[in-house]
């Protein structure tokens, strides 16, 4: 029996998160001394460059003036400052909080995005599957370390909430014109010269070590090109609220890699943390109901 269309975008979207929940792992083999600013400028570097490349061979891109480039601004804007804020408020108020903060916000920002912006529907699954998640992303981040509060820490991991809450919603416009190689290649490609400056505070000593330049090519090929090209695939078929909520496997991912590969102890908080997000992904994750052809949308509008 094949997937439907939802269902398909639920596994890509997930699959895209798991990506992104090895990102800290990754980071960890990094050389010391590095500076978290201009690892993610180098990621978004490598990833945009190596998806421009397959979007120009497979000529996709098009032509300039099809392209809607208040569009691409927002997106590539978006994803610049989701980098800057994120980095920025996990060294003010502490990894834990700060991820708590900025993954944990991001999925509520999108549903009112999402109904109030472009009449997306907020089922009854939706609410409760992003209470769930919301809940464990919190316990995990409670449970993981020593607390730290700060509160321009806290504002600019909202920020980093809210940017990347928006940045899906630029992406799913873009996707109604243009293949998903196209759209990621000229949002990430124009995020990466947005953040081409922060590169001059990299140590060129740091960056020829072949640890840097492994680690680098890691984050950007798998963690940016191939999991942003997976999100925008999944996003072709569900709404961005959905996808938003569905990207708090992260957290779970980084947390369950923590425990394999890096050896750190698990706390009941973080495990209580865990079911509870893997129970809200799969209250998104089950099929709907049929009911008819109308399945999916009422009234011309995306069901979450």
């Amino acid at each position: 029996m094949g997937f439907s269309n939802r269902q398909s975008g639920v596994f890509l979207v997930l699959a895209a998160a798991m990506l992104w929940g090895t990102s800290g792992t990754a980071q960890r083999f990094a050389p010391g001394g590095y500076d978290p600013l201009v690892i993610g400028a180098l990621r978004l570097l490598v990833g945009g460059a190596a998806l421009l490349c397959l979007a120009v061979w497979r000529r996709e891109l098009g032509h300039f003036h099809d392209w809607n480039w208040p569009q691409v601004l927002g997106a590539a804007l978006c994803i610049s400052s989701y980098q800057l804020c994120f980095f920025a408020g996990v060294h003010l108020t502490g990894v834990a909080v700060g991820t708590m903060v900025a993954i944990g916000c991001a999925p509520v920002l999108s549903g009112f995005f999402g109904h109030f912006l472009f009449g997306e529907r907020l089922r009854p699954r939706w609410w409760l599957a992003t209470l769930l998640a919301v809940t464990g992303c919190t316990l995990l981040g409670l449970g993981s370390a020593a607390l730290h509060v700060n509160i321009w820490g806290i504002l600019l991991a909202l920020g980093a909430g809210l940017v990347y809450a928006a940045y899906n919603f630029f992406l799913k416009a873009l996707l109604a014109r243009h293949p998903p190689t196209a759209v990621v290649a000229v949002a990430s490609g124009g995020g990466a010269l947005l953040l081409l400056p922060v590169l001059w505070r990299c140590d060129p000593l740091w960056l020829l070590q072949w640890r840097s330049v492994a680690v680098a090519l890691y984050l950007g090929l798998v963690t940016l090109a191939l999991s942003y090209w997976l999100l925008a695939r999944g996003l072709r078929g569900l709404p961005a609220s959905t996808v938003v909520t569905l990207g708090l496997a992260e957290p779970v991912t980084a947390t369950l890699l923590g425990l394999v590969v890096l050896g750190e102890r698990l706390h009941g908080l973080s495990a209580a943390g865990i079911v509870l997000v893997f129970a809200g992904l799969l209250v998104l994750a089950a099929p709907l109901p049929r009911r008819g052809a109308g399945q999916g949308r009422i009234g011309g509008r995306e069901e979450t």
